[in-house]
């Protein structure tokens, strides 16, 4: 069917996109430079990646903002800039980058809606639903879009599925390397979960230093077994054991 304009492959139209990534890069980059300390790093790492076939691997502290941050990060990379400074990126922003992220979480609500349209995988989580424990079969779906998505663009995923730091990891990623083998790229947030509540909108503590780091490049062997895969995963985003904290400092 002949649309007169142009979309991604999910069928998304690209000028809405690039409308809803403008207006709230604009909304989250004025609140994170008024209310935080927000630091980079790593960013040249991201200037000689290919433009598809890429999967960042990230700990997760908050539902959203920890792609907001991200999303800037790339559009700053794409227009070789080292920080805030304008809306030079937002105007020209990459287009083909997409996150996983839990269907009911990304339903629940306008501001949500808004962010799915603007770049979500959403997927039936295995394990838990509502609140409550599940366990059903990978919806063989999900993991098909998450290959369309690497086909197109940038992926973003978070291995533990949850904002509950160093939980073992879930294999599902591990099998996305197995079966697309992209490059990965490893991303460690902080500061996240102590200046904003779990879903990332609503700031709790002003003056708390935020950071995003990207890793170099992982080196997997995408025929290894995924639990050997999910190891090395863990250990590159700091979440395995031999990081998880002995007394009550920060947590990752």
């Amino acid at each position: 069917m002949w649309k007169p304009y142009k979309s991604d492959p999910f069928g998304n139209a690209l000028f809405l996109k690039r409308i809803l990534i403008f207006m709230l890069g604009v909304w989250s980059q004025k609140r994170f430079k008024k209310h935080f300390n927000v630091s980079f790093n790593g960013l040249d790492k991201l200037r000689n990646l290919p433009d598809s076939g890429v999967l960042f691997i990230s700990n997760h502290q908050t539902y959203f903002a920890d792609v907001i941050l991200m999303y800037h990060c790339f559009f700053m990379a794409k227009n070789r800039k080292e920080k805030w400074a304008g809306l030079k990126h937002l105007v020209k922003p990459k287009l083909n980058v997409y996150f996983v992220a839990a269907l009911e979480t990304m339903k629940a609500g306008l501001l949500p809606k808004l962010f799915a349209y603007a770049g979500s995988i959403s997927i039936k989580r295995t394990w838990r639903e509502a609140g409550q424990d599940v366990n059903r079969k990978v919806d063989l779906k999900d993991i098909s879009n998450i290959g369309t998505a690497l086909n197109d663009g940038w992926v973003v995923t978070f291995p533990q599925g949850t904002t509950t730091p160093f939980v073992k990891g879930r294999r599902g990623s591990a099998f996305i390397i197995k079966k697309y083998n992209p490059i990965v790229i490893p991303v460690i947030v902080k500061g996240l979960r102590e200046g904003l509540d779990k879903k990332g909108l609503k700031i709790l503590k002003p003056g708390t230093n935020l950071s995003i780091s990207f890793k170099d490049q992982l080196d997997l062997d995408s025929s290894l077994k995924a639990d050997e895969i999910l190891a090395q995963m863990m250990d590159a985003i700091e979440q395995s054991e031999k990081f998880k904290p002995t007394t009550e400092t920060e947590r990752v």
